[in-house]
């Protein structure tokens, strides 16, 4: 059954394309540039994203309710997927305007770092079968974790590089374009919904999967149940 979220995430995200498609080009980039509108929103959610886990393992370690433990996992599993769509679409854009598919700038590095340090997190949560002893485990990991989006963000600051510096969030304000700036807020927001819609569905899927997994472990027969005492034997 689809959701009135999820509805309003496909309508956020056909308004987003087409806003997109109109705005103007950027008259230094191209038609490339309207690459930023997946790139930067895609950057942005992973950050909610990882926050959001971070959010959920304080929970779980402060309740012990697997509710929280099921909104990290999922949320995680979301970050990844955009950090890994961020890397995809930055590298494109920056075949176009560097001249290279990768270099070692301080951002890209550090947020393959990140999109690699969050795999590793959810490797962990494929490893154990048991929902609490799992829960524990990767809330620690991740809170620790989440220590590298403020060097993610601010690599761009403290670091010279080929990245620019940012150019929405800034003390003197947004340096872009009204129009271009609307594309790109509306498109952040659209990301937003979608992520939103996909955490809801994510998280109730890993309630049912701890539930068949509880439900399993409880029904298995015990080692050695099945042996009665020998018949005629000494009682």
């Amino acid at each position: 059954m689809i959701r009135p979220l999820e509805m309003a995430a496909v309508a956020a995200l056909v308004s987003a394309l087409v806003f997109g498609i109109l705005a103007p080009t950027d008259v230094v980039q191209g038609t490339v540039q309207k690459i930023m509108y997946v790139h930067v929103p895609s950057a942005w959610l992973a950050y909610l994203a990882f926050v959001v886990t971070l959010i959920g393992s304080i929970g779980y370690l402060a309740t012990r309710n697997l509710r929280w433990d099921h909104r990290a996992g999922a949320s995680a599993e979301l970050g990844v997927v955009f950090t890994g769509l961020a890397l995809a679409t930055g590298s494109i854009w920056g075949k176009t305007t560097w001249g290279v598919w990768w270099t070692w700038d301080a951002r890209l590095v550090l947020t393959a770092a990140m999109f690699f340090v969050y795999l590793g997190y959810l490797a962990v949560r494929r490893s154990l079968d048991d929902p609490h002893r799992r829960a524990a485990r990767v809330a620690v990991f991740g809170i620790l974790a989440v220590v590298q989006l403020p060097l993610v963000h601010f690599s761009v600051v403290w670091w010279r590089g080929l990245h620019q510096p940012p150019t929405v969030i800034r003390p003197d304000g947004p340096q872009m374009d009204p129009p271009l700036l609307f594309a790109l807020l509306l498109a952040t927001v659209a990301f937003t919904a979608v992520y939103a819609a996909l955490l809801a569905r994510r998280t109730a899927l890993a309630a049912l999967e701890d539930r068949l997994t509880m439900e399993r472990a409880t029904s298995e027969p015990v080692a050695g149940a099945a042996v009665g005492r020998p018949e005629g034997g000494a009682p």
